[in-house]
């Protein structure tokens, strides 16, 4: 097996990961998988030779899970030197950009928003990801983006109408039912 087969087969497995991702209306299910799918994408991305879009999807997972704990704009503003310095250090065309570009979107939307802003924030960082990905001629890659674009999208739309008739699509639910009363 190639190392190009090698890297298509695990663009498809994180595919198979990432396309349920934005279903989750629970911030932190969705940010675990979230970054469960950036580590393996970035795998894929350096075995295809984007070391841009590889560091930046790496650095994607890391930050998604530190975000869980700290929203601090100086932690924010760290991943963003490390993803522009890490991105601009190896690029050699100008469409290794985007990825890089959109990693810094989204890093910014993760610490600074919640709920809704923080989805349109990262469906504007996905677009440079699925230019990027179709430009790399990477099958798993333009399939989840293409998929995160569409499915983010519908989903963006969906909370924007539950918010519209008073609902908080965002509000945690309690996994624990009120016990019966005794008899």
């Amino acid at each position: 097996m190639t190392t190009y087969w090698l890297a298509q087969g695990v663009g498809v497995i994180a595919f198979l990961i990432g396309i349920t991702t934005f279903i989750n209306r629970d911030e932190r299910r969705f940010k675990k998988q979230l970054s469960v799918y950036s580590a393996i994408i970035g795998v894929h991305f350096f075995l295809m030779g984007a070391f841009p879009a590889g560091s930046s999807a790496m650095l994607n997972a890391i930050r998604t899970l530190i975000t869980l704990r700290t929203r601090s704009v100086w932690v924010m503003a760290l991943f963003i030197v490390l993803t522009g310095g890490l991105g601009l250090a190896k690029f050699h065309h100008p469409m290794e950009l985007l990825p890089v570009a959109g990693t810094i979107v989204s890093t910014w939307a993760l610490f600074r928003f919640k709920g809704l802003p923080m989805r349109c924030v990262i469906w504007c960082s996905t677009g440079c990801w699925v230019i990027h990905n179709i430009w790399l001629g990477s099958i798993g890659g333009s399939l989840i983006e293409g998929s995160f674009l569409v499915m983010n999208g519908l989903n963006i739309i969906r909370f924007w109408r539950m918010q519209k008739r008073g609902i908080d699509p965002f509000k945690v639910e309690t996994a624990q039912q009120e016990k019966p009363a005794a008899r």
